[in-house]
């Protein structure tokens, strides 16, 4: 067959199949099936072999510190809602983006919702391995784990005594609190399981908390199929701090809340989700309900400390140089901080500073400023990480924050003023710093994907003074509020001697 003939039947080939195309309806597009969650964490699990424990066997638990989970009620992960948390987990921030706001989570919020304590000694599951050698060799732990089915059978009998304990924990630690991607319970766990009658001491609500963010991140890095860490305490997190109702229609906070969610109140909870459009299109209420404050004291590493309510005045007289042109932001006046006439003076070493406090009247070397101020104002104030970023908040009210460096103990000012759209805030630092010496600073404030930022260096207090002098400043619109009218900032402090390359 010639070229030319080969031509003609190719033509004619192609009028058919765009005669088929043009006739034949076109196919409605397969619908795309969800992302398969998969996740050892199992409540309902560990609800099967909790209802046939005696009633010495959950007196035991309780003695341990674990009581609150015998009140667990709820039996099947919401597996549509635990993916759709985790894609607005923030694993740096330790928060959940949801409902148009950053919600923080802390070891206050799972000592609230799942019961455990949020004080005591850190848990550490670590350390020589000759150290629970016997007791990888009594739970059967081989090089992948401690098998589960293993720890039940254990469970099953009538003992109640330390291995009864011990075995409880594993599971309910490889089941629900703790799970890892793999089947097994983690033989690391065993290490601070070694001294039983220690187990309530130690701060499980942080232990839980962490393993959470950290099995979150291997997941998102691809390092895992599946999802570790406790999602119930995500899923019931979500469904006490954001109201698809009237707040007011809410019923009382019941502690710790997983005991208020069972089955039934979690399908109703879900078919009024599925009513409103999907999850996300309710009201965070977390304030409210006590939650996502980041707010929690642990005596032995204190981060973050409640803020108690107090004011600090401010007078706003800075009149703009002619190349300042603030006309068109209504800036008529300056920012003048007032410290309430506070004598603060710097030097290296036999300086005298002043209680950053306007209603105290202390004044004394730095070192006794330090024991003073976490002595009698261990509320007011809140300790940080240098070069770590913080989240904080400012009430309608509050006016400044006091800021304690936790490697030298320095302190800082965040100072809020109002003007006619908004707040200012910056940073000045009032600990006995040397006239070279300054800290570099950054805040960010946001509102949905848009974001102000600020970086500038701290003004140094050095003498007696009335006021803080002009310096840089954030000026954040009253649209960036919260709901609550609170100011989120998210605030980083870098050390002076760690500015080279900053």
């Amino acid at each position: 067959m010639s070229l030319q003939e080969k031509e003609i039947y190719a033509k004619r080939a192609r009028e058919v199949w765009d005669d088929y195309l043009s006739s034949t309806p076109a196919r409605e597009p397969k619908p795309k099936k969800q992302a398969n969650l998969v996740t050892r964490c199992s409540p309902g699990r560990l609800v099967n072999v909790i209802k046939r424990f005696t009633p010495d066997q959950k007196e035991a638990v309780k003695s341990i510190g674990f009581g609150s989970l015998l009140d667990l009620k709820c039996r099947t992960l919401r597996r549509s809602l635990c993916l759709w948390l985790l894609e607005r987990f923030n694993t740096i921030r330790r928060s959940l983006e949801i409902c148009g706001e950053r919600v923080p989570l802390s070891p206050r919020d799972v000592e609230l919702v799942m019961g455990l304590p949020a004080s005591g000694k850190e848990v550490v599951n670590s350390g020589p391995d000759e150290l629970v050698a016997d007791l990888r060799l009594k739970y059967n732990a081989s090089n992948r784990g401690i098998s589960v089915r293993f720890l039940e059978g254990i469970l099953g009998e009538s003992d109640s005594g330390e291995d009864f304990k011990r075995a409880f924990l594993l599971y309910v630690l490889g089941t629900l609190l703790c799970p890892t991607a793999r089947l097994e319970v983690s033989p690391s766990f065993l290490h601070f399981l070694t001294d039983m009658d220690s187990v309530h001491e130690y701060n499980w609500a942080k232990f839980l908390l962490d393993k959470l963010v950290r099995e979150v991140s291997r997941f998102r890095q691809g390092k895992q199929r599946a999802v570790g860490g406790c999602l119930l305490f995500l899923q019931l997190f979500y469904y006490e701090c954001v109201a698809i109702g009237r707040p007011s229609e809410l019923g009382p906070v019941v502690v710790p809340c997983l005991s208020s969610w069972t089955e039934e109140n979690i399908s109703e909870r879900e078919k009024h989700e599925k009513e409103l459009g999907g999850y996300g299109c309710g009201e965070v209420i977390c304030r409210e309900r006590g939650l996502g404050l980041s707010l929690h004291i642990d005596k032995a590493d204190v981060d973050m400390l409640p803020l108690r309510q107090v004011t600090l005045r401010a007078n706003c007289n800075f009149q703009p140089s002619d190349e300042d042109n603030l006309e068109s932001y209504s800036y008529n006046n300056t920012m003048d901080f007032s410290i309430m006439n506070h004598e603060i003076a710097y030097s290296q070493s036999q300086s005298q500073t002043a209680c950053p406090l306007p209603t105290c009247n202390f004044t004394g070397q730095f070192e006794n400023l330090s024991d003073h101020f976490s002595s009698k104002h261990w509320d007011s104030g809140l300790r940080f990480q240098y070069n770590c970023p913080l989240n904080v908040s400012l009430g309608m009210d509050e006016t400044f924050l006091v800021l304690q460096a936790a490697e030298n103990g320095f302190f800082f000012l965040l100072n809020k003023g109002t003007e006619n759209i908004g707040h200012t805030v910056t940073i000045t630092c009032i600990g006995p710093c040397s006239s070279s010496e300054q800290f570099l600073y950054y805040l960010v404030s946001e509102r949905g994907n848009n974001s102000l930022r600020l970086k500038a260096y701290t003004q140094s207090l050095r003498a007696k003074v009335d006021g803080i002098p002009p310096s840089d400043f954030l000026l954040v619109p009253f649209g960036y509020l919260n709901s609550c009218g609170e100011l989120n900032l998210e605030v980083c402090i870098w050390n002076s001697s760690d500015l080279v390359g900053v």
